[in-house]
């Protein structure tokens, strides 16, 4: 017998648990955490000159994070990808993961190992390491798939000191040369951020595993969110438009305060995301889609967190690209002892 509209009034509404009072107990101090939206650097148009970050860089210093965490998989999602190729392309593993064939041949390492050994070395890392030790810590990262904190040890060495020895050979060597020179927002924004607070690592937060979506048609499947993406490009074009023209200008504290900006999320999201629910596709591809992203938050979230597990109160700076920024606000201003920074005033 079906419920007429009456009946269903006399249902009790769902019982949730309201979690905030336990904001009330809590008697040690916030964590702030700043979640960055950034453009993707790689992508640069001619001309971009890093030292236009400066301006940015300077206030995301003045903040003095603690920890910062990267939109990078870290060493022991790579491993784990790698050792399950039927579930994971490893093509896919090859765009996201560093290869650590190199490092292991100079260290005799593997990434488990080369992971728990570089864990040890900072749990007695002295506060005035020699070059030998933070050469020997550099190879120890780019064997556990870090080549970013790798990066941090290195650009920490004074330009004498930056040669093969404890654990680099010439091969590692040139590779952290090379990655030097590269123009994307994790070494020019968090690597260099790292080095000037005097931080010994950065922390690879991102998470591929929850987006690995099944389809039997991928080819309809990408056809069908293409196609959602296009009818709602006229939206959102103003807001493509004036971030286009600050990042030719080299304006990059303008076009930083721009992206974090609420109207310019929103517009991204709703050209992106909002486009894809309405798919009208039988098989559901854009809330499939959708659904392969906020997985791929949740687990971003997680890995966050954990990184400032065991130190409630400190400072912690996550810099991902600018569309996961409202999902990571949202879901780790759920989290106990973690106030959210405003990154309009931190860039003011």
């Amino acid at each position: 017998m079906l419920c007429p509209f009456a009946c269903l009034l006399t249902i009790p509404a769902l019982a949730q648990v309201d979690l905030s009072h336990l904001e009330k107990k809590d008697v040690a101090p916030h964590t702030r955490l700043l979640v960055l939206g950034t453009v993707h650097l790689s992508g640069s148009p001619k001309g971009f000159k890093p030292e236009s970050l400066e301006p940015a860089l300077a206030r995301l210093e003045a903040f003095k994070p603690q920890i910062i965490t990267v939109e990078q998989i870290s060493g022991a999602g790579c491993d784990f990808m790698a050792r399950h190729p039927t579930e994971y392309d490893p093509q896919d593993i090859a765009t996201y993961c560093q290869d650590t064939a190199p490092a292991k041949a100079a260290t005799g390492l593997d990434v488990p190992a080369a992971m728990a050994q570089a864990r040890s070395t900072l749990k007695t890392w002295p506060a005035q390491p020699t070059p030998g030790q933070r050469r020997h810590l550099a190879a120890l990262f780019l064997a556990a798939g870090d080549a970013y904190s790798a990066q941090v040890q290195w650009l920490q060495l004074a330009d004498a000191e930056r040669r093969a020895g404890d654990g680099l050979d010439d091969a590692l060597v040139a590779s952290l040369q090379k990655r030097a020179t590269g123009n994307d927002e994790t070494l020019l924004i968090a690597t260099r951020l790292a080095v000037r607070l005097g931080l010994q690592r950065l922390y690879a937060i991102d998470d591929h595993t929850g987006d690995n979506v099944d389809v039997a048609d991928a080819a309809t499947y990408g056809q069908a969110i293409e196609h959602a993406w296009d009818g709602a490009a006229s939206g959102v074009a103003s807001v493509r438009a004036k971030r286009a023209k600050l990042w030719q200008d080299g304006d990059m504290l303008a076009l930083y305060r721009y992206v974090n900006r609420p109207d310019a999320l929103r517009a991204d999201i709703d050209s992106d995301f909002g486009a894809t629910l309405g798919d009208p596709s039988s098989q559901h591809y854009g809330q499939i889609y959708v659904a392969g992203w906020e997985t791929r938050n949740l687990r971003m979230a997680s890995n966050i967190r954990a990184t400032f597990r065991e130190t409630p109160g400190v400072r912690v700076l996550s810099l991902v690209g600018s569309s996961h920024k409202p999902w990571l606000d949202s879901l780790l201003g759920q989290m106990q002892g973690v106030e959210i920074v405003d990154v309009e005033k931190v860039l003011e």
